[in-house]
């Protein structure tokens, strides 16, 4: 057997969602921080979205982490998401993904029962207690980077809908948020093929519409997802809500979405449904969940903000090895719409 371009992959999902996570084979770009390491690995490197995850070798259903050295002081090390569309500046269930693998395989040492670690992401630092025991990472809880609104109660013109009432916020991805009931959705499994078709159609409307811009990073600039936002209930002390974020080109967030977790409590703070210290249980599409929890306000620049810490839990799956034979007519992989949806 011949292959070229040789990577190890440890398998991984958080609450159901894939977080993939390479282990060796790539060596990540010189930079000066991790937001310039990841656009250097855009421009250089761009050939190992294509062939992990795209066809034939990768899934619609997945993303990979790249483990870099930390490019800041105080980090232990660095992570770059790779999405199928996009190459996001923070995930929040690829965070819990990563944490996991680099803690089992022995990347970083583990210590029980709490491993404090600091991740260098291109959205910013994130602090990181892992609860270990016996060996095996049990939970991972992050304080993410500052969560805000960007746009609220926004009109917005989609085809086929007319004008929508959405939110936009940012938890280390932008996101547009919309009221599910409102458009007669439950959250259901059944619904997962519509919610896609619509969310893929929102997003792009959204996008188009509703420029948003980060205050502090002008190169974090694109409303990258959908979060369709299930009603809230209180439950005691605890508010507990369900969604699914639709990730391009046209698939659900298997867990409730960290990013997204961190963009709705931004939300729900602004419209005084969530106070600091209060629980956030966030729901998934197939009810698996985070438990979260604003931790404090902030600004960024001129632009109120909250620090949420999201938890929950992820596994390991396997160890795979990739590579390309010379002869193989797809390098890079390719996409049908059959499974990926807007491709």
């Amino acid at each position: 057997m011949k292959l070229e371009r040789n990577v190890t992959v440890v398998g991984a999902h958080a609450e159901g969602e894939v977080g993939r996570v390479i282990t060796g084979g790539v060596l990540s770009p010189r930079a000066r921080d991790m937001f310039e390491c990841q656009q250097a690995l855009i421009a250089e490197k761009d050939w190992l979205r294509g062939m992990l995850l795209s066809d034939p070798r990768g899934s619609v259903n997945a993303a990979v982490n790249l483990i870099t050295p930390p490019l800041a002081a105080e980090a232990d090390f660095g992570m770059i998401v790779i999405e199928a569309d996009y190459y996001p500046a923070m995930s929040g269930s690829n965070l819990m993904c990563t944490v996991t693998v680099a803690l089992e395989t022995g990347i970083v040492p583990m210590h029980e029962p709490v491993t404090t670690l600091v991740v260098d992401t291109p959205a910013g630092l994130v602090r990181v207690k892992a609860e270990c025991v016996d060996g095996k990472c049990r939970r991972v809880s992050f304080s993410n980077v500052p969560s805000f609104v960007m746009h609220r109660a926004a009109p917005v013109e989609v085809s086929g809908f007319g004008t929508l009432t959405v939110d936009v916020c940012y938890g280390g991805m932008i996101y547009v948020i919309v009221d599910a009931n409102a458009l007669g959705f439950s959250l259901d499994r059944s619904e997962a093929r519509t919610l896609v078709e619509v969310g893929e159609r929102i997003k792009l409307a959204a996008a188009e519409q509703l420029p948003s811009v980060h205050p502090e990073n002008p190169g974090i600039h694109t409303i990258n997802q959908t979060l369709f936002a299930g009603p809230v209930e209180q439950h005691g002390n605890e508010v507990v809500a369900k969604n699914t974020v639709v990730v391009s080109p046209g698939r659900h967030d298997r867990s409730p979405c960290g990013t997204g977790s961190s963009a709705r409590m931004a939300l729900l703070h602004a419209t005084g449904q969530l106070a600091v210290g209060q629980t956030f249980r966030h729901q998934s599409i197939i009810d698996t969940e985070f438990l979260c929890r604003i931790e404090a306000t902030t600004m960024v620049g001129q632009t109120p903000a909250v620090v949420t810490n999201v938890s929950g839990r992820a596994w390991l799956t396997g160890i795979s090895y990739y590579g390309v034979d010379p002869e193989d007519p797809y390098p890079e992989g390719y996409r049908l719409n059959d499974t990926w949806f807007s491709s």
